[in-house]
């Protein structure tokens, strides 16, 4: 049944008004968790002003009606279970478990300190969030990002089952978006049980290193055991009772740069891009003023060829060789390509000087053209 034939028979069967009300999936189970005389399972809201009841529910997004009217205990049941004798079987709200709950309240928290306070400071959890007791002294945070146009929502105890093989031990799944979690380790489970140990010796894997490795393989179980495509952004240790909003926006800037430099990549890492967010940190007319200066006399970037040569040997390190095996290429093809674009531009990307020029003004049309 439509939802404006219930609402006018609810309004006829109480003698006032209802308002339709949208609310997050978030904001829905924040306010049943918080309201301690919610009933039916979260099929209303008794709050200060008005009764909200629950109509439906798809991915993220709750539709309700409310009543500016005090109801008695039976009318509130009695319109819960009218509700759901004629609300459609196929858009019941799946069960939201205790642990998912405490993780939705969290990941609201962190949106909220992103997008109204400082999002690069040490922003300490407050005491009423109820996974506080949880985030352990030193933890690993990746960023987990669905790359699909659909729009049903992953359940999160698929995720959660999942992501626990792989970790073998206590994880921490923290929903921010509909297709963004937050994923929190103990660090030992990235470093072993003593995670400072011969850091430092000769030839030993550094940190950053360490939680690549870790990452690739989180990624290849994803991509081999969970539908759709993704990326994945990871961070070394930090302090999750301080450092939550801090790293969720890093880890967030780190997979739109990723993005937008790397479109092939699926796995990115904040130190690798450095100087990509420099470049975008530049005013958008500096950044065309400079590409178009820069390709005045030529337009050879728009070649998919030159710009797939240019970038496997900036990835490489402009080492000829290992960029010809990766092209799978003859090592004098490559030479020639590199040639003809000399003759081209006036730059020889094998001397540093032009290579540098070059690889920035890559990286700028990436921001400029592909906007």
């Amino acid at each position: 049944m439509r939802m404006d034939k219930i609402k006018q028979r609810l309004e006829r069967i109480l003698h006032s008004p209802m308002t339709v009300e949208k609310f997050t999936a978030n904001e829905w189970i924040r306010l049943f968790g918080e309201n301690g005389q919610a009933s039916g399972e979260g099929q209303s809201l008794d709050l200060a002003d008005r009764v909200v009841f629950l109509w439906k529910r798809e991915g993220n997004a709750v539709e309700a009606i409310s009543v500016e009217k005090k109801l008695t205990d039976s009318e509130r049941e009695l319109i819960e279970l009218l509700l759901q004798s004629v609300r459609p079987a196929s858009k019941l709200a799946a069960t939201v478990s205790d642990e998912e709950r405490k993780a939705l309240q969290l990941g609201e928290w962190i949106n909220q300190q992103i997008d109204h306070g400082a999002p690069y400071e040490a922003i300490p959890v407050p005491d009423q969030i109820a996974l506080k007791s949880r985030l352990r002294s030193k933890m690993i945070p990746l960023l987990l990002v669905l790359e699909s146009s659909q729009s049903q929502r992953t359940p999160y105890g698929e995720l959660f089952k999942l992501l626990k093989t792989y970790f073998g031990g206590e994880v921490l799944l923290i929903p921010l978006h509909d297709k963004e979690w937050l994923i929190l380790c103990p660090e030992e489970m990235v470093f072993g049980a003593a995670p400072d140990e011969d850091r430092t010796d000769e030839g030993a894997e550094g940190p950053e290193d360490t939680v690549a490795s870790f990452c690739r393989g989180l990624y290849e179980l994803l991509a081999s055991e969970w539908a759709g495509e993704c990326r994945l952004s990871i961070d070394t240790s930090i302090d999750p009772e301080l450092d939550l909003v801090a790293a969720t926006t890093l880890l967030r800037e780190t997979v739109f740069l990723g993005r937008l430099f790397h479109v092939t990549e699926n796995i990115h890492m904040p130190w690798q891009l450095d100087l990509e967010r420099l470049v975008y940190s530049i005013p958008d007319e500096t950044r065309s003023a400079f590409v178009e200066k820069a390709m005045q006399n030529t337009d050879i970037f728009s070649d998919a060829e030159t710009f797939t040569t240019l970038e496997t040997f900036f990835q490489l390190d402009c080492n000829v060789s290992d960029t010809a095996k990766k092209l799978y290429i003859h090592r004098n093809t490559l030479l020639y390509r590199l040639d003809k674009f000399k003759q081209e531009t006036g730059l020889d990307v094998r001397t540093f000087g032009d290579a540098v020029l070059v690889k920035l003004t890559l990286l700028l049309y990436k921001v400029t053209k592909r906007k």
